[in-house]
């Protein structure tokens, strides 16, 4: 492992020696880490020993090393939207196999751990606390959003989640507002997780990548990265970029439509600030990142 020298704001770069690939590590002022925005990959293929998913799969391990193991996980699955706020109940959530066309193998897969009923009535307080309607859901599984990385960072199953969804209106404020609702949960060990991508433009990852194309994934992680990590950006600021992220160069290409974005909302609304690191990885042959506070 080496550590570059400081870079402005940005302490040091560090890149990390993991088969077949490297992780290039930023690393910003320390933070006790506690909520995570990752970039989740296409459908099981990160289980599946797909060669463009090996990054996404190191970093993910590498993300573990850096964190307390958490006694509880609550995920925000771009998999799910719902007229409100709505958070699985269920103490024993069955897996949902929400993707199509893969191996049998793909529907194989299995990641029991618990659900956490007394987590989800701890969301519910909150949220009603903050005037947001919510409804649980006692029957719904997880889906992949969830099991996916989980199994990659906690394969043993061990650690109780609950999943809570988006809001179908896909209003980036309301968003940002409900993670805000969930800042003052009382749980030091709760890991937060917004399972989305940070590029997801389906129809560019199954079209040869092109110079204009290229630059229109790279300019917007670019703005990305600086929205998230910047601590010279006012707080005020930060919120304008995020809720008019359409403003953004070349937001629309990089998503056609926002589920996959969003979850990185409720996660800046938990902490209000500029992330702790930053991770820039190569998914499905595209720029990605990923924001650790």
């Amino acid at each position: 492992m080496t550590v570059s020298s400081n870079m402005g704001q940005i302490l040091g770069v560090v890149y990390v020696d993991v088969p077949k690939n490297q992780v290039k590590v930023y690393l910003m002022k320390n933070k006790k880490p506690r909520v995570l925005f990752l970039s989740h990959g296409g459908g099981p293929m990160p289980l599946l020993g797909d060669e463009d998913h090996q990054e996404m799969v190191n970093n993910l391990k590498v993300i573990v090393t850096k964190i307390k193991k958490p006694s509880a996980v609550i995920v925000v699955s771009a998999h799910w939207e719902e007229k409100v706020p709505t958070i699985t109940s269920g103490a024993n959530p069955s897996l949902i196999y929400d993707y199509y066309g893969f191996p049998k193998e793909a529907y194989d897969v299995e990641y029991p751990c618990s659900g956490e009923p007394f987590l989800a009535d701890q969301v519910t307080t909150l949220l009603s606390s903050a005037g947001i309607k919510y409804r649980l859901d006692k029957q719904r599984g997880f889906d992949h959003g969830l099991f996916v990385p989980l199994k990659i960072m906690y394969p043993e199953a061990d650690i109780p989640c609950i999943q809570l969804s988006l809001v179908q209106d896909l209003n980036p404020a309301e968003h940002i507002r409900i993670g805000k609702a969930l800042s003052s949960i009382k749980n030091d060990d709760l890991l937060i997780i917004g399972s989305g991508f940070s590029f997801h433009n389906m129809k560019a990852f199954f079209s040869t990548e092109t110079n204009d194309s290229k630059k229109m994934n790279e300019t917007f992680e670019q703005w990305l990265i600086d929205t998230c990590s910047n601590p010279d950006i006012e707080e005020a600021e930060r919120v304008q970029r995020l809720e008019n992220w359409e403003q953004a160069p070349f937001a629309r290409y990089c998503h056609p439509r926002e589920e996959h974005l969003l979850p990185l909302h409720i996660c800046y609304g938990v902490v209000q600030t500029e992330c702790s690191e930053y991770f820039e990885l190569s998914i499905l042959n595209r720029k990605s990142s990923v924001y650790l506070w």
